[in-house]
C-alpha cells in the first residue's frame, strides 16, 4: 500500500465488483445494507469475489434497515443507534457485519452511530463501547463515520467511549450536508483519530431551511475545496487511503463519477 493511495467505497447490493476492478483501484470499502443476507457461504463466496478481482476491502460498513436520510430530523429520529425501538435489532445486525468483515479479511468495520448529543448519548455510548470490543475480539478496528456532530462533539464522544481501536472514517463531505462545520478545521482537529478517509464533495444546506440536508455532488464540484483538503491530509502527515464515495446516482452515472473522482485525485499528485 502506498500513502494516500485512492480507492473506491461499493455497496454489495449496488454495485459490481467488476466495475470497480475495471476503474482500475486495488483498495476499497464494502458496504453491506439491510437487505444482504449474510452467512459463511456468502462471505466465502466474497473471498472469491475479491481475490479474482485482485481487490483489498479495507473497511466493510453497515447501513441498517429503517434508516432515512430525507432531512435533518428524520436523520436524528433513524440513523445509527440512537432510535431505541431499532437498536437491540441494530446491534444483533452489527455483529453480523462485523464476523463477515472478519471472514473476508478486512481490517474495519464502520457505520453512521447516528446523531449523538453534544455530551454524548448514554445507551449509545455503552453500545459503542460493545461494538468495539467485539470488533477487537475479531480483529478488527471500528471507525465512526463523521458528520451528523460536530468535530468536538464527536472527539469529547470517543474519549468517553475510551477504546484503544476505536478510530474516524473522516467524510468531509458529511460535515457540510448536515452543516456542522468546516471539513478542514474538523479534520486537523480529529486527525491523531482519522483511519480512513472518504473523497466525496457537496454543498451546504440551504439557510433558508435550517431542517435541509446539503446536497451531494461529484468531486470537484462542491464545497470542500478538493486541493485544500489533500493539502490538510499532508501537512498532518496522513498516509492512509482516501475512498472515493457517490451516492444517489445509477450505474453508469457511478462509474463516469468515480472514474472522473479518481483522476482528478491523480491529478494532485496522491
Amino acid at each position: 500500500m502506498k500513502p494516500l493511495e485512492a480507492g473506491v467505497l461499493f455497496w454489495a447490493e449496488r454495485h459490481a465488483i467488476e466495475d470497480v476492478a475495471a476503474l482500475g483501484v486495488r483498495i476499497a470499502q464494502l458496504g453491506i445494507g439491510p437487505a444482504v443476507a449474510l452467512s459463511p457461504e456468502y462471505a466465502a463466496a466474497w473471498r472469491e469475489r475479491i481475490a479474482a478481482a485482485d481487490l483489498a476491502v479495507r473497511t466493510v460498513f453497515a447501513a441498517y434497515e429503517g434508516e432515512d436520510y430525507a432531512d435533518i430530523p428524520t436523520v436524528q429520529r433513524t440513523v445509527g443507534f440512537v432510535p431505541p425501538e431499532t437498536r437491540d435489532a441494530r446491534e444483533a445486525r452489527t455483529y453480523e457485519v462485523i464476523d463477515f468483515a472478519a471472514n473476508i479479511g478486512a481490517p474495519s468495520f464502520a457505520c453512521h452511530i447516528g446523531a449523538i448529543a453534544p455530551h454524548g448519548h448514554d445507551a449509545v455510548l455503552h453500545l459503542v463501547r460493545r461494538i468495539a470490543d467485539r470488533c477487537a475480539a475479531a480483529g478488527l478496528s471500528f471507525a465512526l463515520e463523521t458528520g451528523q456532530e460536530t468535530a468536538p462533539e464527536l472527539l469529547r464522544f470517543m474519549d468517553e467511549v475510551a477504546r484503544p481501536n476505536l478510530g474516524i472514517n473522516f467524510d468531509p463531505a458529511n460535515m457540510i450536508l448536515y452543516g456542522t462545520g468546516d471539513p478542514i478545521e474538523a479534520f486537523e482537529l480529529l486527525a491523531p483519530q482519522v483511519v480512513s478517509v472518504h473523497a466525496k464533495d457537496g454543498v451546504y444546506p440551504p439557510k433558508s431551511n435550517p431542517e435541509a440536508l446539503g446536497a451531494e455532488t461529484p468531486l470537484g464540484q462542491g464545497e470542500v475545496d478538493l486541493p485544500r483538503f489533500v493539502s490538510a491530509l499532508k501537512a498532518a502527515d496522513y498516509s492512509g487511503q482516501l475512498f472515493v464515495e457517490r451516492e444517489g446516482v445509477d450505474r453508469d452515472q457511478w462509474i463516469a463519477d468515480v472514474g472522473t473522482a479518481l483522476n482528478t485525485l491523480a491529478r494532485l499528485a496522491l
